[in-house]
């Protein structure tokens, strides 16, 4: 006849062999201090055993029934916009629709000649085709920020930034050392 092991031979204790502890199942005197571990650890991290996340969403589905409120079939166009909302993607596509819808808001010319490059912590970046023009459209900058402002509120525009086209820069990087800069140095 096989002998009873105790505590001493089992390592894991008695009648603890394959149990799995949790939270919510109390084990007895003998595992207070287990118990009491994983009670505390769901109350300082947050977190919880796969067993009794298992048990939790098992009661959940239990108390599901077929007509209950929340289970109506929603309608594409309101999922899509709660979607847009929990993603935080409705001031992205304003961003885009600003972008795309430049030349309407500033006018023909102005449009042909300027295109936005981007928007950060409320600057607008329009690059010019020409020096000429980023001057002539810092005249107009309040009234062209007014009319941002207007029409896309959400975005909370608070400054528009005019600048020429590209120029070759030897700057790599965000940070540079002062001084004269690449020279001839090849003959």
């Amino acid at each position: 006849m096989p002998e009873k092991q105790n505590s001493a031979t089992n390592p894991q204790g008695p009648e603890r062999v394959n149990a799995t502890p949790t939270p919510d199942t109390p084990t007895g005197p003998i595992d207070f201090a287990v118990d009491f571990y994983w009670q505390m650890r769901e109350a300082v991290t947050g977190r919880i055993s796969r067993e009794a996340k298992r048990i939790a969403k098992n009661a959940k589905r239990a108390t599901s029934q077929p007509f209950d409120k929340g289970r109506d079939p929603v309608k594409a166009g309101d999922s899509i916009s709660d979607i847009m909302k929990s993603f935080r993607w409705e001031g992205q596509l304003a961003e885009a629709e600003l972008f795309n819808n430049w030349a309407d808001l500033v006018g023909e010319k102005n449009g042909e000649a300027t295109h936005p490059e981007s928007l950060n912590r409320g600057l607008l970046t329009i690059r010019c085709k020409s020096t000429a023009w980023a001057t002539q459209l810092r005249l107009m900058q309040d009234q062209i920020l007014q009319r941002v402002q207007e029409q896309y509120p959400t975005l909370e525009i608070t400054a528009i930034k005019f600048i020429g086209p590209d120029a070759p820069s030897w700057k790599k990087g965000q940070r540079s050392v002062p001084g004269r800069g690449p020279r001839d140095t090849y003959g």
